[in-house]
C-alpha cells in the first residue's frame, strides 16, 4: 500500500512537472512568434478600411505602474495589474478621427471599471469629438458598472448582453478603522497632525469616521455624483433626475421587470438594445462591412493603430518644446518606479527638463493624494529650480492633486484643476506604532542604557517619552506652518486666509477655484496651451516632449511588443478569472495598510489624504 501511495505521488508530481513545462513552451512560443512577427513584419499594417477597437483593460491611469520592461512581462503572464492609459486612448481617437481608413469605433468596455470622474470626463471628451467626423462610435459590454458606463454614454449606439445589468450606485466614502481592533492586541499609536480635517490616521485612532470628516467628504462627493448624473443625462438626452428616479424606487422598478436590470436599463433609455455578442457583431458588420467572410468585420486594435502612427508621424518634438512630467501615484522617498512617485526620481525627469535647451516651460501633470513630506520639498526645489532658470511651470492637475500631490504643485506659475479634480487637503501627520504592551503579554520586555533620554525614542518595542511627543508634535507644527506659509506666498494671500481653507480639508477643483487655491480650470492640453504661452512659444510651431524613465534599446523593442500582444489575441491577462468574494475582501484592507507600509519618509512626516473616490 504504501509503495502504492508513493508511485501515485511521484506520478501526480511527474504530471504536473510536464504540464508546467508544456505551460512554459507554450508562452516562449507566443513570445517567439511575436518577435519573428516584428523582425520580419515592417510597419504595423492597418487595413484600408476598418473599424478601431479599443478596449481598455483595468483602471484608466495617467501612468503605467511598475518598471515598463518588468511590467511588460507581466502582463504576457497575467501577473500585472491591468491598466489602461488615458493618453493612448486620447491619441488614437485623435488620429483616427481624421484617418480615411477608420470608419467606426469599436468601444468594448468589458474589462474596465472607471478610473477617476476627471480621467473619465477626459475620455468621454475625446469621443464626442470623434463623433464630429461623423464616424460612429459603438459602445459594448456584457455589463456595465458605473465607471465603464459613463464612457459607453458618450458613444452613438450601446448595446449590452440581455442577461447583463447595468450598476448605478453613486459615490461613497468608506474605511475601515481598527482602533478596538488594536486596543484588544494592545497596540498602541502615537498620533501627530495638524489640521482640523486631516483624517488619514483617523482608521487607526477611533472606531467611526469623525464629524469633520465625513462634513468634508460629502461635501465631495456630493459634488462629483451631481457631475455624474449630469454628464450621462446629457449624453444620452435623458430627462435630469432620471437617474434619482430609478435609484430612489430602485425595489419597485425592479419588480416591475420581474427582476430584469437589463430591461430597467432599455426602458430608461440607457441603452440601446439587449444584444448578444453575435448580434453586436452583426450590427459592426454593417457599420464596418465584412472582412472576407459573412461573420467578420476589418478591426484594427489600438496599440498596432498607435504604433503604426507613431512610426508615420514621428515626433511631436521640435527646437522648442513643452516639455511634460508625469507624477503620479503616492509620493515616497529616493528613487521609485513608474506609478509612484519617487523625490528623487522625479526631481531628476525636472531636472533633465530644465538642463534640456529645447525645452522652453514644463507641465508637472500631477495625479496623487500625496505622501512623504521631505520626498514633496525635493521636488518642489526642482519647480522652484525651473522657475529660476527662466522656464515657467504649470502644474496640472488629474483626478487627485491632494496633500503632498498639491505641495509639489503649489509653487508653479500656473496652478490648473478640473471641475471634478480632489485636491486641497493642506495639512500634516505623524505616527508611531508601539508594540510594548502586546510584547509584555508574551513575557517579552525590553531594557538597556543609553548616553542621552532621546536614544530609542523611535523603537517599536518602547513606548515614546512625554518629551519626545513633545518634540514631535512641534516639529508637525513647524511643518503645517511651512506648508501655509508656501501657499499663502504661492497664491498671493495672507497665511490666516490659506489656514481658514486648509486644516486638512479636501475640495473639488471647482471649491478650489472659488477659495483661491487653483487659478483656472482646464485639462492637461490646456495647461500645455498655457505653458507655451507663459513661455512665449508658437502653438503652432512648438511641441511637445515628455520626461520619463528611459529604457535600453532591447527593452523598449520587448515592450512594444508586448503592448502589440494583445492585438494578435495574446493577452494571457484578459483571461483570468474574476476576483473572488474573498479576494476582494482582502483587497480592501491591503489598500488601507499598503500606504502606511511603504511610508518612508526619514523624519515621519507625511501630507497624504485618502480622498480617491469612484
Amino acid at each position: 500500500m504504501k509503495k502504492q501511495f508513493l508511485s501515485l505521488v511521484r506520478w501526480s508530481w511527474n504530471g504536473a512537472d510536464t504540464l508546467r513545462k508544456v505551460l512554459h513552451l507554450v508562452v516562449l512560443l507566443s513570445i517567439f512568434s511575436i518577435i519573428i512577427n516584428a523582425i520580419f513584419a515592417s510597419t504595423p499594417k492597418v487595413p484600408g478600411s476598418a473599424a478601431l477597437v479599443i478596449r481598455p483593460t483595468g483602471r484608466l491611469v495617467e501612468q503605467l505602474s511598475g518598471d515598463p520592461f518588468s511590467r511588460a512581462l507581466a502582463e504576457l503572464t497575467g501577473d500585472a495589474e491591468p491598466q489602461t492609459l488615458v493618453s493612448d486612448i486620447i491619441e488614437g481617437l485623435r488620429s483616427a478621427k481624421d484617418d480615411a481608413r477608420i470608419t467606426s469605433v469599436m468601444l468594448d468596455l468589458s474589462e474596465m471599471p472607471g478610473g477617476g470622474l476627471s480621467k473619465l470626463k477626459r475620455v468621454a471628451g475625446a469621443l464626442v469629438d470623434f463623433r464630429e467626423s461623423g464616424k460612429p462610435v459603438i459602445a459594448k459590454a456584457d455589463y456595465f458598472v458605473q465607471g465603464s458606463y459613463f464612457l459607453a454614454a458618450h458613444a452613438d449606439e450601446i448595446y449590452m448582453h440581455p442577461e447583463g445589468v447595468l450598476a448605478f450606485y453613486g459615490f461613497g466614502a468608506y474605511l475601515n478603522y481598527y482602533k478596538e481592533a488594536l486596543d484588544k492586541l494592545q497596540v498602541d499609536w502615537t498620533v501627530f497632525q495638524a489640521g482640523t480635517y486631516k483624517s488619514a490616521v483617523e482608521p487607526f485612532t477611533r472606531n467611526n469616521m469623525s464629524d469633520t470628516d465625513r462634513e468634508a467628504l460629502g461635501n465631495v462627493i456630493d459634488q462629483l455624483w451631481a457631475e455624474y448624473k449630469a454628464g450621462v443625462e446629457s449624453a444620452r438626452e435623458l430627462e435630469p433626475g432620471t437617474i434619482d428616479s430609478i435609484l430612489d424606487d430602485l425595489v419597485a422598478t425592479v419588480e416591475s421587470t420581474n427582476g430584469d436590470l437589463g430591461q430597467v436599463a432599455l426602458d430608461f433609455g440607457f441603452v440601446d438594445g439587449l444584444w448578444t455578442r453575435e448580434q453586436v457583431r452583426a450590427r459592426m458588420i454593417e457599420v464596418a462591412g465584412e472582412n472576407g467572410d459573412e461573420s467578420a468585420y476589418p478591426v484594427v486594435g489600438l496599440n498596432t493603430y498607435l504604433e503604426q502612427a507613431r512610426i508615420i508621424n514621428g515626433s511631436d518634438t521640435t527646437e522648442e518644446n513643452v516639455g511634460i512630467v508625469v507624477a503620479s501615484g503616492e509620493i515616497l522617498y529616493g528613487n521609485q518606479d513608474p506609478g509612484t512617485i519617487g523625490g528623487d526620481s522625479t526631481a531628476r525627469l525636472l531636472r533633465e527638463a530644465r538642463e534640456d535647451d529645447s525645452v522652453k516651460a514644463v507641465v508637472l501633470r500631477v495625479d496623487s493624494p500625496g505622501g512623504s513630506l521631505l520626498a514633496s520639498q525635493v521636488i518642489r526645489d526642482e519647480v522652484e529650480a525651473l522657475r529660476a532658470s527662466g522656464k515657467p511651470v504649470v502644474a496640472s492637475m488629474s483626478s487627485v492633486a491632494a496633500s503632498g500631490g498639491y505641495w509639489v504643485s503649489m509653487s508653479a506659475d500656473r496652478i490648473m484643476a478640473t471641475p471634478n479634480t480632489i485636491t486641497g487637503s493642506i495639512g500634516v501627520f505623524g505616527m508611531f506604532a508601539s508594540f510594548e504592551r502586546s510584547l509584555s503579554t508574551l513575557g517579552i520586555s525590553t531594557d538597556g542604557v543609553a548616553t542621552t533620554p532621546w536614544a530609542g525614542q523611535l523603537r517599536s518595542d518602547r513606548t515614546m517619552s512625554d518629551e519626545a511627543k513633545t518634540v514631535f508634535q512641534a516639529m508637525i507644527d513647524r511643518n503645517y506652518a511651512d506648508f501655509v506659509s508656501h501657499v499663502a506666498n504661492g497664491r498671493g494671500m495672507t497665511a490666516e486666509v490659506v489656514d481658514s481653507i486648509s486644516q486638512g480639508r479636501i475640495w473639488t477643483g471647482s471649491d478650489a477655484l472659488a477659495n483661491g487655491l487653483v487659478d483656472e480650470l482646464g485639462e492637461l492640453e490646456d495647461a500645455i496651451a498655457v505653458a507655451a504661452e507663459l513661455a512665449g512659444l508658437d502653438a503652432e510651431s512648438s511641441g511637445e516632449k515628455f520626461f520619463e524613465i528611459n529604457l535600453d534599446p532591447a527593452q523598449e523593442m520587448l515592450l512594444d511588443l508586448m503592448r502589440g500582444s494583445r492585438d494578435l489575441g495574446l493577452d494571457v491577462a484578459r483571461y483570468a478569472q474574476p476576483e473572488s468574494s474573498v479576494h476582494r475582501l482582502a483587497g480592501i484592507v491591503d489598500d488601507v495598510l499598503k500606504p502606511f507600509t511603504r511610508f518612508n519618509d526619514p523624519t515621519g512626516a507625511y501630507s497624504h489624504c485618502f480622498c480617491m473616490f469612484e
